[in-house]
């Protein structure tokens, strides 16, 4: 692979990263509810799911969802009902600005991990997109596995900082915000946004 085509797979996948999707949308609902601590499991739940969805992308997956309505559209509405679970979850969970003790930290997020990570992963969008996408950067004049290799590290590198910074805005309006009602409302906010995204998705 040439650095050249190394260098426009980066633009683009960048131009592709700055469109926020259902997943930052619960990126940021988990940064405005749990705060500057659950960028610890959004990166890394995100992350694993996009590595999740490429590798199956590139293992033949995306070409059998992309020929089967049926299966495409049962993994979609899935993923819907998934996303409207959430926005329900935080249209009633309670603010709660105290520091959380370790234990519950941990729960809080090993929750905010899987519900990032399963948003990602079994998204079949992005699966069958990847399948469109990934192949424009590789070379036939070089080994297939080094290229996908390195396509799908700089990738997986550009979703951490991006799912990172988009986290730690969120958590820094919800500092600012500090006040139960003013956190209960951001919540309903973003879980509004998570349903709505749900029943798109659903009736695309």
């Amino acid at each position: 692979m040439s650095i050249e085509l190394w260098l426009t797979f980066i633009a683009a996948s960048a131009a592709l990263l700055a469109l926020p999707g259902p997943t930052i949308t619960v990126v940021i609902g988990h940064a405005i509810s749990a705060g500057r601590q659950s960028v610890w499991a959004t990166v890394p739940g995100v992350v694993l799911g996009d590595c999740v969805a490429m590798t199956a992308s590139l293992l033949g997956a995306g070409a059998i969802l992309a020929a089967s309505a049926t299966l495409f559209t049962a993994l979609k509405l899935a993923g819907a009902a998934y996303l409207i679970w959430l926005g329900i979850g935080l249209w009633r969970k309670t603010p709660n600005l105290e520091a959380l003790d370790t234990k519950s930290a941990a729960q809080s997020n090993r929750s905010i991990f899987w519900n990032c990570f399963v948003v990602t992963a079994f998204n079949p969008k992005d699966i069958v997109f990847f399948v469109a996408f990934v192949p424009q950067f590789i070379s036939s004049s070089h080994a297939f596995l080094p290229q996908i290799a390195i396509l799908e590290l700089t990738f997986l590198a550009m979703v951490g900082v991006n799912v990172a910074l988009w986290s730690l805005a969120a958590s820094q309006l919800r500092t600012r915000l500090a006040r139960p009602g003013r956190v209960r409302q951001m919540n309903r906010i973003s879980g509004s946004v998570l349903i709505g995204a749900g029943l798109l998705t659903a009736r695309a």
